[in-house]
């Protein structure tokens, strides 16, 4: 079967969007449509995809406390770099944060958990495998404005048993039962040269299965990290770890190597790695700071008219032609099949899917 395949045009077909609404839509309108996922990986590192009023309601509306050790501080790294890169859109300064969201930065207190345990947990697998539960418990208690957690990895998840993985899943599960308020992230654990078919990858599409499964949020850090920025490559599947290193090389050195610092890269220093993969680690980051306040995920473009377009069902991505650049979405799932139209009558098309295992669009 074609990756790729093209998408139908209801706007633009009459004919086609009577037979459709009567014959497949219209039975389904009453149904009520539940969450999907939010994940966060390779597809979400591009800065250019947010729009700047979405940061703004992410700086606005989220309260962020974050628990991690040296592997989860590649994000901090990565966001701390891109308040000074001078090629970020909109301006570097747009990327502010701190703990309590002063000066209109966003409010992401990284305190929650760290080698000094000040909440009894270091990481999610730091002093074991469940303390961490107990640690959100008593920040939340002391914090009750917070209202997304997330706690990284620091290596555990490679040598995680597919039981302690579900240790893992249940407990945040009863998080998001204590709290209905707060955003819990889930989180894949890093690359470590084990590739496709290492435990580490098994333990991660096991986290991922489940977030697909029950609607959840991911932060992906190992998808993240198995692409450059141009995503033709999986690094995973030529064991790639942790430092960006891969059966070939290191695909983060070269990539820095043929590309501008500066301008299409900022220097930082995250633990283990290299800067480009804190770049990637924070534009995914504020891909998802985003998502949780409320953006739907789909890029503001100016209107060009119809373009042509392709659904790749491999990774579900709509690639869309807008004038003389390419624009990619990550959007529904490898099961769906795609669609467009005037969703909201406002005269421009839009992208959608059609889930015909839950009759969902």
């Amino acid at each position: 079967a074609p990756l790729a395949r093209p998408f139908y045009n209801l706007k633009k077909s009459p004919a086609f969007l009577a037979v459709f609404l009567v014959l497949v839509l219209i039975p389904f309108l009453a149904l009520p449509v539940s969450a999907a996922p939010i994940i966060a990986n390779h597809i979400s590192a591009n800065l250019s995809q947010i729009p700047l009023d979405a940061i703004n309601d992410a700086k606005a509306n989220l309260h962020i406390a974050y628990g991690h050790t040296s592997h989860g501080n590649q994000i901090i790294v990565g966001m701390n770099g891109l308040t000074t890169f001078p090629n970020a859109p909109y301006g570097n300064s747009t990327y502010r944060w701190n703990n309590g969201g002063t000066g209109g930065a966003l409010d992401l207190r990284d305190e929650l958990g760290n080698y000094a345990m000040p909440y009894g947990a270091a990481d999610l697998g730091n002093p074991d495998r469940t303390k961490w539960a107990n640690a959100s418990r008593w920040y939340l208690e002391e914090h009750p404005d917070v209202n997304v957690i997330i706690w990284s990895w620091c290596g555990q998840a490679g040598w995680a048993s597919e039981e302690d993985i579900n240790t893992y899943l249940s407990l945040m599960n009863g998080l998001e039962s204590e709290f209905p308020e707060v955003h819990f992230v889930y989180m894949t654990g890093h690359l470590d040269g084990s590739g496709g078919s290492g435990n580490l990858n098994e333990r991660n599409e096991q986290i991922r299965a489940y977030v697909r499964a029950n609607d959840k949020i991911l932060y992906d850090f190992a998808d993240i990290e198995s692409y450059d920025p141009d995503g033709l490559t999986n690094y995973l599947l030529l064991n790639a770890d942790d430092g960006c290193n891969y059966d070939g090389g290191n695909w983060a050195v070269a990539w820095q190597d043929s590309h501008t610092e500066g301008i299409d890269w900022y220097d930082c220093s995250p633990d283990h790695t290299q800067a480009l993969n804190g770049n990637l680690k924070a534009y995914a980051a504020w891909w998802l700071w985003a998502r949780l306040a409320g953006w739907d995920g789909i890029p503001e473009s100016p209107d060009a008219g119809d373009m042509v377009g392709v659904f790749r069902n491999s990774d579900h991505r709509f690639i869309l032609k807008n004038g003389t650049a390419t624009t990619t979405v990550n959007w529904g799932l490898t099961i769906d099949s795609p669609v467009s139209g005037d969703w909201n009558g406002d005269g421009m098309g839009d992208i959608g899917v059609f889930r015909s295992s839950s009759h969902r669009f």
